[in-house]
């Protein structure tokens, strides 16, 4: 396992932040209902990480933005053809949707967790996508720590109950 480069940098992601960097970086990001989708390739030491808030937008004007999860996967597909890899060889953890606000009902309205898991899902089933690790839905907020140097990460779940899911 390689260990923490001496040139390393850190690089923390906020809401609707996306980075591909090196093997001298660490992303880290703080999650609530948003999720994170950490791309990593094991021969090339190179991924990212996106820090998306809602499934989508109505009308996108301007350029990609990483808030939206299909502006943050064009994002993934950008960074890959310009590597010159595929999605495919690439390894793909999925992270977040906790459901923030226990004492309001997750059947009324929009259900932002449950929508920021299925979007997150069905990208990966459409591009066949190997999914090699996953943390998602239940109640609390996670801190996120992605290692590109050797693809690991680590999270932190602070569950608000532990026996209650997103749904």
């Amino acid at each position: 396992m390689k260990s923490r480069p001496a040139n390393a940098i850190d690089v923390v992601l906020q809401p609707g932040d996306f980075y591909f960097g090196n093997s001298a970086t660490r992303i880290k990001t703080l999650l609530g209902s948003c999720v994170s989708i950490t791309m990593w390739h094991p021969k090339l030491f190179i991924g990212g990480m996106c820090h998306y808030m809602l499934p989508s937008r109505p009308y996108r004007t301007g350029p990609l933005e990483g808030k939206y999860a299909e502006e943050a996967f064009e994002l993934f597909i950008r960074e890959a053809r310009r590597n010159q890899t595929h999605l495919s060889e690439y390894q793909i953890k999925l992270f977040g949707a906790g459901h923030m606000f226990p004492d309001r009902s997750a059947n009324s309205g929009l259900n932002i967790c449950k929508n920021n898991i299925a979007v997150a899902e069905d990208f990966i089933a459409k591009h066949k996508l190997k999914l090699t690790s996953h943390d998602v839905g239940s109640l609390g907020h996670r801190l996120i720590i992605f290692d590109v140097w050797n693809g690991n990460v680590w999270v932190r779940h602070q569950a608000l109950d532990a026996n209650k899911k997103c749904l």
